[in-house]
């Protein structure tokens, strides 16, 4: 009974760390002047099975003085950057805990970038790196897990 009772409370555990290993679940974006966490975005599964990311809130304690992304030059244009969907698509990478194939906006300037995403420090941290053409050409940011 102890064995099974062992096996059972190991398998909870390494079921749970690897559902950390995933890019699902809300996260504090970082600002990249500051250091400081700059808004939470959620990252859930859209119902094609590719991701979305949406801005689901602002942390910074200055009002932006623009709330709206007018530099967005798709379906986006115009609209509330709280509440906007920032990540689009993207899927697993077979046999990796990576996520590529989307793209992510800036909002900010309203370009969109080729996307990859890869949760690292056991899913605490996620290393997010916007790119045109070759990830080489590109730049990475780690959000921070939002605390459950």
């Amino acid at each position: 009974m102890k064995k099974l009772l062992l096996t059972a409370t190991l398998l909870a555990a390494a079921l749970h760390a690897q559902a950390q290993m995933s890019p699902l679940g809300a996260w504090h974006s970082i600002d990249d002047a500051t250091g400081k966490p700059k808004a939470v975005i959620r990252i859930a599964l859209n119902a094609a099975g590719g991701l979305s990311g949406v801005v689901e809130k602002a942390l910074d304690p200055k009002p932006s003085t623009e709330p709206n992304c007018d530099k967005c030059s798709d379906d986006r244009k115009g609209k509330p950057k709280i509440g906007m969907e920032i990540i689009r698509g993207g899927t697993k990478v077979d046999g990796k805990d990576v996520w590529e194939d989307g793209k992510i906006l800036d909002p900010e300037n309203g370009t969109n970038y080729s996307l990859r995403l890869t949760p690292v420090d056991g899913g605490k941290k996620l290393e997010v790196r916007g790119y045109v053409g070759t990830p080489m050409l590109g730049r990475t940011q780690t959000w921070v897990r939002v605390p459950q």
